[in-house]
């Protein structure tokens, strides 16, 4: 059984089931040949199960796996061609670097002569080409990594998978193989499924992020597509920090909805969903979106959604200040600035300002409908 070569994979009504645990729901997804996609989601969401099941590790409990085309449910692993890294790396530590990158070569009975040029060539495109003779134990953890992507894709797999791979590297040495695998990726236009719970790692690789939440994949596309127009509460939580509100549609006027607050306050709201009057949603305001200033210093106090309030409590991180502002309503706003060379302290009165296009409109969760 085939279908359409056009993608590099297809999932057609995947499910997976431990016993009476449903870990992945069915799940329809297309996967474009040479893109980056990601699976994005917290522990236990399902988006490990998914790519196992891509990788032959697990069977899936019903529906289809498609690669290049190719129905591959009963195809062993090793008959998929695929590239893998995990989280450990997977390295032989007893074996030579030369000897781990060569080892899916020397599994495809490739020619001596042509498995140490490819040896040659992966290692190279990694920017370590003088360690073939070293052991594992040898080389730091970024190093090792660069060994694991090289073995990956010696093989030239038609999709390479990856399980978050970058989960025991520090910080700086995260950012730094972030940029290695983007580049890299694109280089030489590998078809890339990417397991990570990282958001910053998800936007700032992905061509496609794919958000999973207890097994359901939740929303699908482009990182600022989903990151500016999240479907639900699930996906504008995870993916960025925000703060939600309790809220009821009163109507539209000049391309904005007014809305209204459970405690009365009124927003104005610019959103490309339609909602009907008194439709029950929630206000979402990412953290990064509001302007905030000293008290008496906005000029422009009396435009719509502007509010007076007090900073309670903050937190300094060099490039950023994350401030909570209560405002005078009692109603309390994440706010996250750039850049502050003097943050405000806490208890200094504020002016704060969401323009109507930085606003969101969701569908009210239920937690809010019983509020």
């Amino acid at each position: 059984m085939t279908t359409t070569p056009e993608y590099a994979v297809q999932l057609k009504g995947l499910t997976k089931y431990f016993g009476k645990v449903k870990a992945v729901k069915p799940i329809d997804l297309n996967i474009e040949q040479g893109s980056l996609v990601t699976l994005l989601g917290p522990s236990g969401c399902g988006k490990t199960t998914i790519l196992r099941m891509i990788a032959g590790l697990e069977h899936p409990t019903s529906g289809d796996i498609f690669i290049k085309g190719r129905r591959v449910n009963e195809v062993p692993i090793h008959k998929r061609n695929l590239g893998m890294i995990f989280q450990n790396y997977a390295l032989f530590p007893h074996k030579t670097i030369f000897d781990n990158v060569a080892f899916g070569l020397k599994y495809r009975s490739v020619p001596k002569d042509e498995i140490r040029e490819k040896v040659r060539q992966a290692l190279e495109l990694v920017r370590l080409p003088d360690v073939e003779n070293r052991h594992p134990a040898q080389l730091s953890g970024g190093q090792q990594q660069r060994i694991a992507l090289a073995r990956a894709i010696v093989i030239e797999p038609d999709v390479l998978l990856m399980d978050e791979p970058l989960s025991a590297l520090d910080e700086n040495l995260r950012e730094e193989m972030r940029r290695e695998i983007d580049n890299l990726q694109q280089m030489i236009g590998v078809t890339t499924i990417f397991v990570t719970h990282d958001q910053r790692e998800a936007l700032s690789m992905s061509d496609k992020i794919v958000v999973m939440h207890d097994g359901v994949l939740q929303q699908e596309g482009p990182p600022e597509e989903v990151y500016n127009h999240p479907v639900n509460r699930t996906v504008a939580d995870f993916l960025g920090t925000s703060t939600f509100f309790p809220a009821t549609v009163l109507g539209r006027e000049d391309g904005l909805y007014k809305v209204r607050l459970d405690d009365g306050t009124l927003f104005l709201v610019k959103n490309g969903r339609d909602w009907t009057d008194q439709s029950r949603v929630e206000l979402v305001i990412r953290a990064q979106k509001p302007n905030i200033v000293p008290a008496g210093e906005d000029e422009a106090m009396d435009q719509p959604n502007h509010f007076s309030g007090k900073i309670k409590d903050r937190s300094y991180m060099g490039g950023e200040v994350s401030y909570f502002v209560e405002l005078k309503n009692g109603l309390e706003l994440h706010v996250v600035t750039l850049g502050d060379q003097q943050p405000m302290k806490i208890g200094r009165k504020v002016d704060v300002h969401i323009p109507p296009d930085h606003c969101g409109l969701l569908p009210a969760s239920p937690a809010s409908l019983g509020s």
